[in-house]
């Protein structure tokens, strides 16, 4: 191909730090190897493949937009074609999850289906068609001195991410990381150990079929857990992991790791029905925010109902006929019908992610004790308000500090692909670097760019 990969010039292979690529194999991503690896084995071995991704890290970093956009579509064909080897490796995990008696919302994260590989495929389209984030001017000025100055958005280099059970995020993350131009390595874990398996033999084919390095993606899989721990420890190395999952996986990252760690939340996410909010909005938002996928992060898990609000009976019949367990406080069940089955909450139920058909209800007297149980129980993930009262909207969007605040829509809205980020890799719950919906940007960093004219200072 003789196209220029860079945005000026031709990428050559001269770099001095060139690792030679290594073809992933079927006995390299197999979930567990065959022979076990001494931890040292299993870090060398770590170590080389962060070292190829670096390389792969500085070709990706100068490849211009339409070069990414043109690799972004040849994995959407990609995916599409091999669709079928795809399902047949998905379907293979999910069996083995049933066997193991995976709960029923990981089997819904672990599950792909015809319809959730198109939309991916579009999820890739979307990338494609976004803006490149790397050489965007934050900022710039010219110095009283003549210095010119330019904050400019480049690659991260080497992304790393470790999650469970979802294979779509194999295909997101990479996706992202081709677009902001970094070099990504993926332990998506032994649930679906298959699926990715296949996913990534589909990206690195087509990466390759249009020129892009096939290292710009590779996997530790093979390395099971002590590979994860490695990854974890190869500061130097990668430059950021993004841990995506549940609370424990989340916080075994957090609290092991020696690399820098952007953290994902777990969704303890409610939502707050005032007393002006209106039945027929309160009665929608509140099943598709539980009911449309219950099994992922956004999803409404507790819901708090002003005590003048007329909506209850309404909303919690709703919920119980499209099958949602109602976990209800003393107020509550004093309120509903005999009709309407619930039971009583907890301060657990308060604290849960249930990521299934449950919902915890409680009653609260005024927009501040509402306020109150949120800062109590929120992950800061995104919490909602529906009313028709303004003051109280604004009041609301001012008092809460979690990543979303939403105001009369669906907590499902807190999404990469819904907020118009094409994708994303997590969302974020602390507040360094990057918050919310993480997409291109946020898997940039900047760099100051100084130009003078033979300036120094005095």
């Amino acid at each position: 191909m003789t196209e220029a990969l860079t945005h000026t010039t031709a990428a050559t292979s001269g770099d001095s730090t060139a690792v030679p690529a290594a073809p992933v194999t079927p006995e390299m991503t197999a979930p567990e190897t065959a022979v076990p690896l001494s931890p040292q084995d299993v870090e060398a071995a770590v170590h080389a493949i962060a070292d190829r991704s670096k390389h792969a890290g500085r070709r990706m970093s100068k490849a211009n937009r339409a070069w990414k956009d043109r690799g972004l579509r040849a994995i959407g064909a990609a995916l599409l074609e091999r669709k079928s080897l795809i399902l047949a490796a998905n379907a293979k995990d999910v069996a083995a999850g049933k066997a193991n008696g995976t709960s029923a919302a990981m089997l819904d994260r672990l599950t792909l289906t015809d319809a959730r590989i198109t939309g991916l495929v579009d999820a890739l389209e979307n990338l494609a068609n976004l803006p490149d984030p790397v050489g965007n001017v934050v900022r710039g000025q010219t110095l009283p001195n003549g210095l010119r100055l330019r904050q400019v958005n480049v690659p991260m280099g080497v992304v790393a991410a470790i999650y469970e059970a979802r294979p779509n995020v194999t295909v997101d993350i990479a996706g992202l990381a081709l677009k902001s131009g970094n070099a990504v390595i993926l332990r998506g874990g032994t649930a679906a150990a298959a699926t990715n398996e296949a996913l990534v033999h589909v990206l690195r084919d087509a990466l390759e079929s249009v020129g892009l390095p096939a290292d710009s993606v590779q996997t530790v899989d093979q390395y099971g857990r002590e590979g994860a721990n490695a990854l974890m420890r190869a500061r130097g190395r990668v430059d950021v992991l993004i841990p995506r999952g549940g609370r424990d996986l989340i916080q075994s990252v957090v609290l092991n790791a020696a690399v820098p760690v952007i953290e994902t939340g777990e969704g303890n996410v409610h939502i707050f029905i005032d007393e002006s909010a209106s039945e027929e909005m309160a009665v929608e938002i509140l099943l598709n925010a539980k009911t449309q996928r219950p099994s992922v992060c956004n999803t409404v898990e507790t819901l708090l109902v002003h005590s003048r609000s007329t909506v209850l009976p309404a909303v919690a019949a709703a919920l119980r006929a499209a099958g949602v367990r109602l976990h209800t406080d003393e107020r509550i069940r004093a309120a509903l019908p005999s009709s309407i089955e619930s039971t009583p909450a907890t301060d657990e139920d308060w604290g849960t992610e249930y990521m299934d058909l449950d919902l915890a209800v409680g009653m609260v007297d005024s927009l501040d004790d509402a306020v109150k149980h949120i800062r109590t129980w929120s992950t800061g993930h995104t919490e909602a308000i529906l009313t028709n009262n303004l003051a109280n909207a604004e009041r609301f969007i001012a008092e809460i500090d979690s990543a979303a605040v939403i105001v009369n829509a669906s907590t499902r809205f807190t999404d990469g692909g819904e907020l118009g980020l094409g994708a994303e890799v997590g969302i974020s719950t602390q507040k360094l670097h990057a918050r919310g919906p993480m997409g291109l940007t946020e898997l940039t960093t900047t760099k100051w760019i100084v130009q003078g004219e033979g300036q120094v200072r005095g």
